[in-house]
């Protein structure tokens, strides 16, 4: 396992080692080790302050949004998807303590538990300082998404919102194509969205579901910056043309 001091270097905070060690432990190891805490409890600190955090940012930035298109936009800042993403950039999956379980089929490296993990660091980041500094903390790692989330305005299940793309445009039948590559236990899934026959968009995840979702936000950034282009929502950008 990597050094804590660079993790606690990438977040731009001090968390005591204490609480940094509660923070990373999955409950995968607890359970193997005489059932020791969890982070969970961090987990759900953390996930209260990453909301609040979010909702008053998009509150105070977007006066003139109503209710629905906030609730929009932070959803698809503190998804799982958003949050394990942050996680991977990161690096935090290789400071995670997981049982020999998780190590096997390379939980590291799950949309889950590093979803999880970031909300319990920002969780662990408060009990250790203060609201103030977790919630800059927050700001720092998901700031630069909220001018993403305005920009792309859906919610965290983006294969609804390309098939309800897809249907108001009626550009036909919604099509992914899966495929797996890599050993049993650390699988990596490619997924390309076709829409009438025409690719859109692309995604890799390690799970065919993820793979999924990261190839129909592809086609969803393809097809809403494609409006103006020839009126036919057939982008010069989709994975077809390219």
């Amino acid at each position: 396992m990597s050094s804590t001091e660079e993790l606690l270097k990438r977040l731009g905070v001090n968390i005591d080692a204490g609480t940094l060690r509660l923070a990373l432990t999955h409950r995968s190891y607890a359970y193997e080790n005489g059932g020791i805490p969890t982070n969970e409890r961090l987990e759900f600190l953390g996930d209260s302050i990453l909301g609040f955090s979010v909702t008053d940012a998009l509150y105070r930035d977007n006066p003139e949004l109503p209710e629905g298109d906030l609730a929009k936009r932070r959803s698809a800042v503190v998804s799982t998807r958003a949050l394990a993403n942050i996680g991977r950039s990161l690096g935090i999956g290789e400071y995670i303590y997981l049982g020999q379980g998780e190590k096997l089929t390379q939980g590291k490296n799950k949309a889950s538990i590093l979803a999880d993990t970031m909300e319990a660091l920002i969780g662990a980041t408060y009990v250790s300082n203060d609201i103030e500094t977790a919630r800059q903390l927050v700001m720092r790692l998901v700031g630069p998404l909220l001018k993403d989330a305005a920009v792309l305005g859906a919610g965290t299940d983006w294969k609804t919102s390309i098939q309800e793309l897809a249907a108001s445009r009626q550009l036909g039948t919604i099509h992914y194509a899966v495929d797996g590559a890599g050993p049993d236990h650390a699988r990596t899934f490619t997924a390309v969205l076709s829409i009438g026959g025409t690719a859109y968009g692309k995604g890799t995840g390690h799970s065919k579901k993820e793979a999924e979702q990261e190839a129909a936000a592809d086609g969803w950034r393809v097809l809403t910056g494609a409006e103006s282009l020839d009126g036919t929502g057939k982008a010069a950008g989709s994975v077809a043309a390219k």
